[in-house]
Formats: C-alpha cells, structure tokens, sequence
C-alpha cells in the first residue's frame, strides 16, 4: 500500500515537473522574407532545434507585404519578437522607437563584432549613434557582359557613362533581338535602388537629387531608351526579370547583383564577366547600392534575452550565408570560399570590390518618401513626361519637404 503509493507521488511530480517544463518554454515570434532561399526559415528552424526551451513561430512575408504588416502590428500592438527588414525600411521604425537598443547587449557579446562589419551595412542598423540591428547580409550592384558579344563586336568593358553609351549603341543587334543594355528602372525601391548610385557618383546623394551630373545621369538612361539600346520593358520590371533578359541572350550588358550568379551559371549559354559600375568619368568618384536585410528585435518583445540569443544564433552562421544561400556576408573577416566556377569567383570579386563603394539609402525615418520621389523622377524623365532636370527639380522639392529644408 504504501509502495503504491509511493510510485504514485513520484509519478505525479514526473507529470507536475513535465508540465513545468512544457510550461516554462519560451514562444519567439520571427518574421521574414518569404524567398532569399529560404535562409531566414532555415536558420529560425535551427534555432529551435538548438534549444528545448525555446519554440520558434515564423512567419514568412512577401517583400511587398513585410512593411505594411510590421507597421500593422506595432499599432496594434501585435509586433513580433524578432524581424528581418530590408535596411532602408530600418531607421522608420528605429527612429520611433519602435526597435530595442541592443547597443549594449551587442557590446557585452562574445559573438558579434561590430568592428569586423562594412561601413555601409552597419550604418544601415544604427539611429542617432545607438544601434538598433545586426545586418543580416548584404549585396550591391555592378555591370555584367556577356564577353562572346563583346570581343565579336570589338568593344572592351566601358568604364565611364560615355563608354557605356557607346557600348550599348555598337552591340545592339536588333535584328537578332539583342539590345545593347538591361537595368530596372521599375518605379518602385527597385528602381531608386540602381539609380541612387548614378546620383551619388555624380557628388550627389538622397539629399541632393537635381545637381549638374545627376540630371547627366538621368539624361544618360533616357537616351538609352529613346535610341531603343534597351527594351521599354525595363521601366515596367524589376531586377530579376529585367537580368533574365541578359541571361537569355537578349542583351549585351546588364545592370544586376550578386544574387544572380547561380541563375546565370546554370542558364547562360554564353561567357560572361562583370566589371565595376562605370563612373561619370575616368577616375571618377565610384558608389553603388547596398542591398539586404536586418536583424532587429521590436521594443514590446517579453522576452529580450532570448531574443538577442537568437541573433547571436544567426550571426554565428555568417560563414554559411554564402556557400548555402548565395548571400554576401556583411563582414569583412569573412572571406569568400571557391565556388569551382571561375566566372563566379572572379565575379565575387568585383562584387566585393563594389562594396567598398556602396551606400546605405538613407538611413532615414520617411525613406519610403525620399525613395518615392527618386523613381517617380526617373519615370517621368524617362517616359518623356518632364526634362530630367525639371523630373529632379520637383524630386528635390518633395525631398527637401520631408526634411524639412
């Protein structure tokens, strides 16, 4: 009797101790990009598996939707632990204190250095000297060729506009449906994103959008597409649709990033280079755009410990992001392993050459604003709706209204 009871108390505290335990996990809520090869999924699901006390709920969103339901969420009240946000959408919700100061958690950790990070990507994830993120990735742009249309043609990589022009007319085939250039110039980020850097390599910047040599450069895009060197379809497309024009033959040089390289390897038929973005002269002063996502943890999260431990997690596997998810580590104490195609590792190289030049958009909390104004611009100049100069003038006058000039 008393054995029984005995084997009864004990089996009573083992169903007590295991509903302690199921009790005492920890929920984290992530939410990401849906795509990127599944590198946010992949990694939130090892971190689960890494710790019994913690359940990882993640929620992939399309890049379209990621801002709009973050925003949703914070007003309501429903923000998630953890997020993933394309870098110029960080300081909006950084600024307003909707983002966790991890300045010093980041300080105090054994794992992260923010030492080792590119300028760029670091600036990205900071707000009024205080950082508010970890910088997942990053990439930039650069300009690929294909090298068989090019030696054909006798034509060398163009290094300045003027040789980009130059390019383009001599190697536009249009009776092999070949035209001479692909870009976006979407009127969305995507199109802010590779134009930007034609600004800031003519001296100027978000700031400053209507100078002599940003409207040189705009002029620049529009001949392009008057003289037909490039199809119309670049004003409606975004960058991987618009490189698929590239790697399907039917264009000579293209405007695009490194997420390309393993479409590229796998479709092109033809030998192909990249070269740096040309500058407005030899010599020039050089930018590009910086792309790619940060880790950041919203300030309503309950649980910040656990939190932060998840993004030391994923910092941790920064050697991976290259190798399994063909993402560009934002770190420069990381360095790129072979690929065993030697186009793509000379490839890397001018990629991780470009990145020594590439700029955050912004960082500011109305970027979405800025960035409107910027593609509008473009798209007006470029379908012949106003002169670049008067498409950059009103660019300016709204951007010099959000801050505040």
């Amino acid at each position: 009797m008393k054995l029984n009871m005995i084997l009864g108390t004990v089996a009573g505290l083992s169903v007590s101790l295991g509903a302690l335990m199921a009790h005492a996990q920890t929920t984290l809520t992530i939410w990401g990009l849906d795509g990127d090869n599944n590198l946010i999924g992949t990694l939130a699901a090892e971190f689960d598996a890494a710790n019994d006390d913690i359940v990882v709920d993640f929620r992939a969103i399309a890049f379209d939707e990621l801002v709009p339901e973050a925003l949703k969420a914070v007003a309501t009240g429903n923000a998630p632990d953890i997020i993933c946000l394309d870098n110029p959408d960080f300081a909006m919700f950084s600024s307003r204190g909707a983002m966790l100061d991890i300045t010093e958690m980041v300080a105090a950790s054994d794992i992260i250095d923010t030492s080792v990070y590119y300028e760029g990507p670091l600036a990205s994830a900071m707000w009024d000297g205080k950082l508010y993120g970890v910088p997942k990735a990053t990439n930039t742009i650069a300009l690929f060729y294909n090298k068989d249309l090019l030696d054909a043609a006798g034509v060398t990589p163009p290094q300045t506009w003027d040789e980009l022009l130059e390019a383009a007319r001599a190697l536009n085939d249009p009776e092999n449906n070949v035209y001479g250039l692909t870009w976006s110039a979407k009127g969305n980020e995507e199109g802010t994103f590779q134009f930007l850097p034609w600004i800031q390599m003519s001296g100027g910047s978000f700031e400053e959008v209507n100078g002599p040599g940003a409207v040189k450069a705009l002029e620049l895009w529009k001949t392009i597409l008057d003289e037909k060197l490039a199809s119309q379809d670049v004003l409606s497309q975004g960058q991987w649709d618009s490189t698929g024009t590239f790697n399907a033959g039917n264009a000579a040089m293209a405007i695009s990033g490194p997420w390309e390289l393993n479409r590229m390897a796998a479709d092109a038929t033809f030998d192909w280079g990249v070269t740096l973005l040309p500058t407005e002269v030899a010599g020039g002063q050089r930018s590009s755009a910086m792309g790619d996502f940060n880790w950041g943890i919203f300030a309503t999260t309950e649980h910040p410990e656990e939190a932060f431990e998840a993004i030391e997690f994923f910092v941790a596997q920064s050697d991976r992001l290259f190798p399994e998810f063909a993402n560009i580590p934002p770190r420069s104490d990381i360095a790129l392993p072979s690929t065993g195609d030697a186009r793509k590792d000379e490839a890397l190289a001018v990629f991780v050459e470009q990145l020594k030049y590439a700029q955050p958009r912004g960082p500011h909390p109305d970027w979405a604003k800025i960035s409107k104004a910027i593609y509008d611009a473009m798209q007006s100049a470029m379908t012949g709706q106003a002169s670049a100069q008067d498409a950059l003038d009103t660019a300016q006058a709204s951007i010099d209204a959000v801050l505040g000039n």
